[in-house]
């Protein structure tokens, strides 16, 4: 059976042997077979059919970015390959209720063929259809490698397929866009190999979906479905939720009213590139999301998708904009705010949500910038078919400046594509500007249009916002340190490492006004914790928290005292925004020190090192100069790691009539991680649903489905490779051959302070 999403390619040739003959006039080409199940006859797709649905619903994925006859015809070609009578005889074979003629059915190529046809009728031009024919279900393919590639798949001997109805093979050449024919004149290799992703996505998302309805009827109806006013619908909810916020008169309250007005203001702009430079605590999350929805409005727009640097960050946005959007639930509308990221709370998805995640076709997307751009530089159909969505979308890049310096040209080539080319809209919303702006020593940099800046005075708001003092501490010693916590009532410690925390939190002691806050904790016991600080906040109570970094972005906490451990300037802006957030107290106070070990701290020693020039030369670190000295040390002059892994190098032109356009795709997804390899994952059998799951994963006949698959994720914990060694036969229990249960909770995990592996000297855990 052709499953779908499952590879129909095998790497060697399928020739002769299983005869030449099409098939009869009796015994017509399918697409997909359903064999008989019960009282259910058999049922079948026509080849031809399948083909015109995937051509006209990739022709419309494909319109807003000028490529409708693209689109259509990748959806024409992309099967011919099943018209050879070999893929016929399989198919038949495959679905046979015969179980050892199913076993032995052969698969055959039906990708290659579409991708000759494309390169014989259309030339150099075909070459650009070739890329996603050949890999709409391998994914895209280099065009010259030493592993499977488009140059060996169109060299290729493939079944004859010729019976294909002529009315499908004979189309014309499609006209290319007016972009992609300057890129093709200028040599713009990036923004052809653009188009060709671009491309690839709306072919295998309309391959996808029309699979789906006929082989899942019932999974393709639980797709959700929004009227086509919906974005007003969300824009009217959220001024209806501003209204009824009201605010207390304060001065952050006020800049914060001013921030909504400029964004609203902003919004009737004509689509491009924004930037939004707002202090952290001026109100930039609904402010942000007030401006794309009426831009979206007003110009047309089709989504928006929230990207945001941090996982810890994401759940908090959801909710603020689930709660604004919740009287469109609750008057019958499918929610419109789908979450797309690892740590997802199984009880805020449902069967529609999670389908809407596959690919982007929704009002309002939150996501990770590492499933993001990972996606941009992916080669794969499940991280590629979401992409023809950001076409005339707006993409709003939460702390926009979160950027590893080592692949900020490809990333930034990537958004300029999509403002340039695809209609969408990109916000740069973050209170670090003009990190990634263009200027003569950073030419890579993103160039803002003339008023585009969408607060109008920068400078003013930062200084009206202005309630945190930042002090330089020195070295502090960890037992010094520990004391200056235990002096304060109420205090956050942001640390740079999972062991600091740790040790810091043995040294204040135990106690119900202690909170840590780490990796080594499991996401739904690190929920439970920020509930309680949150608790205890409100009601004045002590509360004395030590956390690594993912409490400081986005976390919405309000702490009148921060100790931050020296690291990027852009990190100690966001410690200061958890200190005196919400304006209550006259001035704040953020203090910077030096940690007592630094060795286990060199993953971060260039941010460190050019922070601490800027803390030496200016009186406000946190002011936009002090940001602009500080991203020209970080960014601007540091061209040589612009693209450390080479990833442009791999989209090249050649003048070679046979490879005309020798791009990377395969190589590219290979090197564009952002994150390197997090380590092996530990489930926790942490609290009752915790114990519960993983009792179920004991049971051998068990087998989890996607949403148990969700549900684990809140119960894990990343273990780096070298602790897994260490510990795995001691401290890890394998079940299914593939799920690691930590074995003994009591013994390895604290309820104060996560995962413990230190129960002996030589098993101390230092990730």
């Amino acid at each position: 059976m052709d499953k779908m999403g499952g590879s129909m390619d095998s790497p060697a040739d399928t020739a002769a042997g299983s005869g030449r003959l099409p098939p009869g006039e009796s015994e017509e080409a399918l697409a997909h077979l359903i064999p008989a199940q019960g009282d259910d006859g058999a049922r079948s797709q026509p080849l031809k059919d399948h083909l015109h649905a995937v051509g006209d619903l990739a022709a419309e994925f494909a319109a807003p970015f000028g490529a409708e006859d693209w689109g259509r015809l990748a959806g024409y070609w992309h099967d011919l390959g099943k018209y050879s009578h070999a893929f016929q005889t399989y198919l038949r074979a495959a679905t046979s209720p015969d179980p050892h003629q199913a076993e032995a059915a052969i698969r055959v190529d039906h990708s290659t063929a579409g991708a000759q046809h494309a390169v014989a009728s259309h030339g150099v031009l075909g070459h650009l259809l070739a890329f996603p024919i050949s890999g709409h279900h391998s994914g895209l393919l280099d065009s010259v490698s030493d592993r499977a590639c488009l140059g060996e798949r169109l060299r290729k001997t493939v079944e004859d397929w010729r019976s294909a109805p002529q009315a499908i093979l004979d189309q014309s050449r499609p006209k290319p866009p007016a972009f992609l024919r300057a890129a093709i004149g200028d040599r713009d290799h990036f923004a052809v190999a653009f188009f060709v992703r671009m491309l690839f996505s709306c072919l295998v998302d309309a391959d996808f979906l029309d699979t789906e309805a006929f082989m899942s009827e019932e999974r393709s109806g639980k797709r959700p479905e929004w009227p086509q006013d919906t974005l007003v619908l969300m824009s009217r909810a959220l001024e209806d939720h501003l209204d009824r916020l009201g605010s207390e008169s304060s001065e952050v309250n006020r800049q914060r009213d001013l921030v909504l007005r400029a964004c609203l203001q902003a919004a009737e702009r004509r689509p491009g590139l924004f930037s939004l430079t707002v202090p952290t605590g001026g109100g930039k999350t609904l402010s942000s999301l007030a401006f794309a929805l009426k831009h979206a409005v007003r110009h047309g727009l089709r989504r928006i998708v929230y990207v945001v640097p941090f996982t810890s960050i994401i759940e908090q946005n959801a909710d603020v904009f689930r709660r604004v959007m919740a009287p469109l639930v609750e008057s019958g509308l499918p929610d419109p705010v789908i979450e797309h990221h690892s740590n997802l709370d199984p009880d805020k998805e449902s069967t529609r949500s999670r389908l809407a995640t596959e690919n982007w076709d929704a009002p309002l997307m939150v996501t990770t910038g590492v499933q993001f751009y990972e996606s941009l530089f992916g080669n794969r159909t499940s991280r590629c078919r979401k992409l023809h969505n950001l076409a005339q979308a707006v993409v709003i890049l939460d702390e926009a400046q979160a950027l590893p310096v080592d692949f900020l040209s490809p990333c930034l080539r990537a958004l300029d594509e999509l403002r340039r080319n695809y209609g969408t809209t990109v916000v740069l919303c973050t209170a670090t500007q003009p990190a990634i702006q263009y200027r003569d020593e950073f030419p890579i940099g993103l160039k803002l249009d003339p008023g585009h800046e969408i607060i109008p005075a920068p400078d003013r708001l930062f200084g009206a916002l202005k309630r945190v003092h930042i002090q330089r501490a020195g070295i502090l010693q960890d037992e010094e340190l520990a004391a200056r916590i235990l002096d304060e009532d109420r205090v956050l410690c942001i640390v740079n490492t999972r062991k600091h925390a740790l040790h810091l939190a043995d040294l204040l002691g135990e106690s119900n006004g202690h909170f840590h806050l780490s990796a080594l904790m499991c996401p739904q016991h690190r929920s439970s914790q920020l509930e309680k600080i949150r608790a205890r906040l409100s009601s004045g109570r002590t509360c004395r928290v030590v956390s690594t970094r993912l409490i400081e972005a986005g976390v919405d906490i309000d702490f009148p005292v921060v100790y931050r451990s020296v690291a990027g300037l852009d990190s100690i802006a966001q410690a200061a925004g958890r200190c005196n957030r919400n304006g209550r107290l006259p001035v704040g106070r953020t203090v910077v020190f030096e940690p007592e070990d630094t060795s286990a701290e060199r993953f971060l020693a260039d941010t460190s090192s050019n922070a601490r020039q800027v803390l030496a030369l200016h009186n406000d670190p946190l002011s936009l100069e002090a940001v602009e000295h500080y991203f020209r040390l970080y960014y601007w002059d540091q061209s040589s790691r612009w693209d450390s892994k080479g990833i442009l190098n791999e989209f090249r032109l050649d003048q070679n009539p046979k490879l005309p356009f020798l791009f990377g795709f395969a190589t590219v997804a290979e090197r564009f991680r952002l994150i390197d390899d997090a380590g092996k994952p530990v489930l926790v059998p942490w609290g009752n649903e915790g114990r519960a799951l993983c009792d179920e994963l004991r049971r051998p006949w068990f087998r989890p489905t996607v949403q148990v698959h969700r549900r684990l994720q809140r119960f894990t914990v990343q273990v780096p490779v070298n602790v897994w060694r260490k510990h795995m036969t001691r401290a890890f229990e394998i079940v299914q051959d593939r799920y690691a249960i930590l074995s003994f909770p009591e013994v390895h995990y604290s309820e104060r302070t996560g995962l413990r592996l230190d129960v002996d000297p030589a098993g101390v855990f230092i990730a």
